[in-house]
């Protein structure tokens, strides 16, 4: 690959994109990412307002109104903090640069390294959720029998937090799709339409979610304990995510004879809305 013929903007635009299309708890549908705005620096912050709840009162004919109130309006800081990068480079020799096919597969595999640290990132906001079944000190152990039913409990949950029904999603293990998969109640994607398929990793649905799959489901071990895996369910206006592939550079390194890139991630997510999520901790079946 010749420097000259580099394009950076090219190059960034492959990045992001491979980025947006691999993550689970970060796209779209999931968190929002209302508040991307421009980020060029890490330190950068988003500002998410909120407004407060307008209160009704009766009306009677021919009489003032109170005085309007004023609502309550305050905002929070969705901070950039986060920044990983990736550099790697490839030998003159091994002549590999002559094929931008395979380039562009180690691009691919610099943006899947980086989706999972931050999809992983994303998910650890789990201990913020406001609802949540069992924790580390009680752990539920679901079977095939009651998988589908502790669904329908953080279901519940949501319900009584007010929490809209549509655009619901719940993110499994997989072996824990593995016991909903025994269960006739769980509706497997293949049958559903393809609009409810456009979200990556979704596997069916159940209980009123859209059920997706992910190895980056979060696990804690208390010691001396078992793994406890947190299965987190909600809807997309819990949480905010907000990410920039601020740079993506080609250079030549001054003692090789070889191409390099390097290239810098930024991002930062907020729970919002601690309501709008629900977090079960399971045991896996022995």
């Amino acid at each position: 690959m010749a420097l000259d013929n580099f394009i950076p903007s090219l190059w960034s635009a492959r990045l992001l994109y491979n980025l947006q299309r691999t993550l689970v708890y970060g796209q779209l549908g999931v968190i929002n990412r209302d508040y991307e705005g421009e980020i060029s620096s890490a330190g950068d912050s988003v500002t998410i307002n909120n407004i407060g709840r307008v209160s009704v009162g009766d009306y009677t004919k021919n009489k003032d109104m109170k005085s309007p109130e004023t609502l309550d309006s305050n905002s929070r800081k969705l901070l950039i903090d986060q920044m990983k990068y990736f550099n790697f480079q490839i030998d003159d020799v091994d002549k590999i640069q002559q094929n931008p096919k395979l380039m562009d597969a180690a691009m691919q595999e610099a943006a899947y390294a980086l989706k999972n640290t931050a999809d992983s990132f994303i998910a650890s906001h789990y201990v913020e959720a406001a609802n949540t079944i069992g924790d580390d000190t009680k752990v539920v152990s679901p079977t095939k029998n009651d998988a589908y039913e502790y669904l329908v409990d953080l279901s519940v949950k949501l319900d009584e937090s007010d929490v809209t029904e549509q655009g619901r999603w719940v993110v499994l293990p997989p072996w824990y799709e593995g016991l909903l998969l025994k269960d006739d109640r769980f509706v497997k994607a293949g049958n559903m339409s393809s609009e409810e398929r456009l979200l990556n990793g979704v596997v069916g649905q159940a209980a009123g979610f859209t059920v997706l799959k992910s190895n980056n489901t979060p696990v804690s071990t208390p010691e001396g304990g078992t793994e406890n895996h947190k299965i987190i369910a909600g809807h997309s206006s819990a949480w905010s995510y907000a990410d920039q592939a601020t740079q993506v550079e080609a250079y030549r390194p001054e003692k090789r004879f070889a191409d390099a890139v390097k290239g810098l991630h930024l991002y930062g997510a907020k729970v919002t809305r601690p309501e709008a999520l629900a977090v079960l901790s399971a045991s896996r079946p022995k």
